[in-house]
């Protein structure tokens, strides 16, 4: 929004108000401050173009073919294929707004450098994160209670839970789900004495450079260990795969307009996104009568839920 006409007092290079540069700025600081809704545990494959709440991003699966056996007397069975259609909604609308005294010090400063502007990153991303993390577990299959409480060893309490991540591992083992881009997340009080079991401790990507970017503790045997404040309600440590969680996300932009009653500048953005935990016809088991439609109720073998027990009641 240009500053028409400019004032005597301004200079030129700073009296436009560019948002696209805010917008790009405030993602970036953004990303690196979330777990559930990063690239390292959730997809955006089927993210499209979000212009409001309310709008649906609509996932088609394939229905895998069958594979049948071949003779030169009954030839073969040709399948029709078919498609279950799943939809992504766009439920939530976050917004930041608050005022700033004189823009064009505010952008010649750098805008993203304000401790306002910090704060309102990490509330989006707290946000968000919480949002996903939510939409995950209630999907979840329940991998039941991981007990250290009985250990008075940190690192055989990690070890206890080093084993459950293993068995969770196993498990999507035996589901067929791809072994790439699985991920264990763990609330901080079970990050405490995940640590300090060996395998973890000792990781080779543990203190590598960018290491604890979206909450990444370390990455070993094939998953990559996170940690977040923003966990579930009733749920110490969650396990699955990126494909099985998806993200559809638009930052709608940063608008600055005067305040007519105040030598002060008002500055909004708005914030756009839903989850969903998304279903494979050939992995979940959940198609209902229709062959066209899942059963949304059920748990997704793809994700998997845990509490933990560290301390005894006692």
């Amino acid at each position: 929004m240009a500053i028409d006409p400019a004032p005597s007092y301004t200079n030129t290079g700073t009296a436009t108000y560019v948002p696209a540069e805010w917008n790009a700025g405030l993602l970036e600081a953004l990303d690196p401050q979330l777990v559930f809704a990063s690239d390292v545990v959730s997809n955006r494959n089927y993210e499209g173009d979000i212009r409001g709440r309310g709008d649906k991003v609509v996932i088609n699966g394939i229905v895998t073919p069958e594979v049948g056996k071949y003779n030169d007397s009954t030839g073969m069975t040709i399948e029709q294929l078919s498609t279950v259609k799943q939809e992504l909604d766009i439920t939530e609308a976050d917004y930041v707004a608050f005022y700033v005294g004189d823009i064009e010090t505010v952008q010649a400063a750098g805008a993203l450098n304000t401790p306002a502007v910090r704060r309102a990153i990490q509330n989006l991303a707290k946000s968000m994160d919480t949002f996903v993390g939510g939409a995950a577990a209630a999907k979840a299959t329940a991998y039941g209670a991981v007990d250290a409480s009985a250990l008075t060893s940190a690192p055989e309490k990690g070890e206890v839970i080093l084993e459950a991540a293993f068995d969770m591992m196993q498990q999507l083992d035996e589901n067929d789900v791809d072994t790439s881009g699985r991920w264990v997340i763990v609330s901080p009080r079970v990050k405490r004495y995940l640590v300090r079991a060996e395998a973890v401790a000792n990781a080779s990507a543990f203190g590598e450079g960018g290491v604890t970017r979206n909450g990444t503790v370390a990455r070993l045997a094939g998953f990559t260990i996170l940690s977040t404040t923003n966990m579930p309600s009733g749920v110490d440590m969650i396990a699955g795969q990126r494909e099985f969680l998806t993200v559809a996300h638009q930052f709608e932009g940063f608008r600055q307009q005067p305040v007519e009653k105040f030598r002060q500048d008002q500055i909004d953005g708005l914030s756009l996104y839903g989850a969903k935990v998304v279903r494979f016809p050939e992995l979940d088991a959940t198609l209902t009568g229709n062959p066209n439609a899942f059963d949304e109720t059920k748990a997704t073998v793809g994700i998997l839920k845990a509490t933990v027990a560290t301390e005894s009641a006692g």
